[in-house]
């Protein structure tokens, strides 16, 4: 059973900063990319940032210059430095990862979510 476990959320005014953590756990699991994902009410998931195997970074240009993703392939994490937050940032993060067991296709998977709300 693949476990994504997720923390750091909460609230921050404007111009704050929060930093994500998640943790992925899994028996004799092999991880493509991981990211984050976020969904505000009313909209749709969309992707916040993520990062390959290869260590190869893709943002949301709504977090460009302010949000950075990084990981640690030894602890199988991956954490999001979020700064200059914004209202429009609110929203609840979710941790995803592409991971597979050995001579098995990638699946994608998925934290429980965790709320990060930004006030003006």
């Amino acid at each position: 059973q693949v476990q994504l476990v997720e923390s750091g959320g909460g609230l921050v005014q404007a111009g704050g900063s929060l930093r994500l953590s998640c943790a992925v756990s899994g028996v004799m699991l092999r991880i493509n990319s991981m990211g984050w994902y976020r969904q505000a009410p009313g909209k749709q998931r969309e992707l916040v940032a993520l990062v390959t195997s290869d260590g190869t970074t893709n943002y949301s240009d709504s977090v460009k210059g302010r949000f950075t993703i990084s990981r640690d392939n030894a602890k199988n994490t991956v954490t999001l430095q979020m700064n200059s937050l914004k209202p429009a940032d609110t929203a609840v993060y979710y941790c995803n990862t592409q991971a597979r067991k050995v001579a098995s296709p990638y699946i994608t998977y998925w934290g429980q979510g965790t709320q990060v709300t930004v006030s003006s």
